[in-house]
């Protein structure tokens, strides 16, 4: 594993790492920020967008072409707010919403690539974005270690830790999942060139 430290919300920074890295067999968006906010303020709503969603917009663009080459994975870690708002961090739990959506889209337009997209539902993790919120946190080891057992598995919607497991049965069989899987159909796949 080679570690790339960059800004998401740089163009210049993802395209140069783009063209410094000769092969990828998985790219992780990590990258992530949640503000308390109201909603009142458009700029922190912006921040919440230009990291939480055209972070990894932006990246998985710049890396699918190694990742087809390699019949890669792309893992965006989202969390359990982009499918119910939690109201203290509005902004994010909106970002992250559209992150998800994001997500499956890509995953439909990727897969006749050979690329799987997976998202990450992750309940609360002992981290600094969660520091002084008194609940119930998943060790950061353990939610990793969930994250690629999942990948394994060719999950599409990971659940790696004990909060976000408590509602992967019910995603797996909602009708949300199944409209997904019913509107990815009408993506069609690429030609393929006669040999």
């Amino acid at each position: 594993m080679t570690p790339v430290t960059l800004d998401v919300t740089s163009a210049s920074q993802i395209q140069r790492a783009a063209a410094e890295i000769d092969a990828l067999d998985i790219l992780i968006n990590n990258a992530g920020i949640a503000i308390y906010d109201d909603l009142s303020s458009f700029e922190v709503i912006e921040q919440h967008f230009a990291v939480n969603f055209f972070g990894p917009l932006n990246m998985s663009r710049a890396f699918l072409p190694l990742l087809t080459r390699s019949k890669g994975a792309i893992v965006n870690n989202l969390s359990l707010v982009a499918l119910a708002a939690l109201p203290i961090i509005p902004a994010y739990s909106i970002s992250k919403a559209a992150a998800l959506n994001m997500t499956q889209s890509l995953r439909a337009i990727s897969a006749g690539q050979g690329v799987m997209v997976h998202a990450v539902m992750l309940g609360p993790i002992d981290t600094d974005m969660n520091r002084g919120f008194e609940i119930p946190k998943a060790p950061p080891e353990s939610a990793a270690a969930g994250i690629f057992d999942g990948m394994e598995r060719g999950e599409e919607e990971i659940f790696p830790d004990p909060v976000s497991q408590s509602i992967a049965e019910a995603w797996h069989t909602g009708a949300a999942k199944g409209l997904e899987r019913q509107f990815a159909g009408f993506v069609k796949a690429p030609a393929k060139t006669p040999v």
